[in-house]
């Protein structure tokens, strides 16, 4: 004699499975979410960054696109890398 027409033990801990799966996605997820989470690199958006590094570095990316291209020559890149220096210090 088969109780509930044998589907219970047939589906039933591989659905459980899938639940305990994607309630623990679900946590994840969450703490993820609400804790500040990470951009795609997996670096924390509010990692400790010394204060001005994100605009030196951009102003660095500037220098040496506008050196690459031929728009300074390198004594001028060299003098302008040097102030960038002496500014992050």
């Amino acid at each position: 004699m088969m109780w509930g027409n044998g589907y219970t033990m047939a589906w039933g801990w591989p659905v459980g499975l899938l639940m305990l799966a994607a309630i623990v996605l679900l946590v994840i997820w969450a703490v993820r979410a609400f804790a500040g989470g990470t951009d795609r690199g997996g670096q924390r958006e509010d990692a400790a960054v010394a204060p001005g590094q994100g605009e030196w570095s951009q102003a660095r990316q500037i220098l040496d696109d506008r050196f690459a291209k031929g728009e300074l020559d390198a004594t001028e890149y060299r003098e302008r890398v040097k102030v960038l220096e002496d500014k992050a210090r």
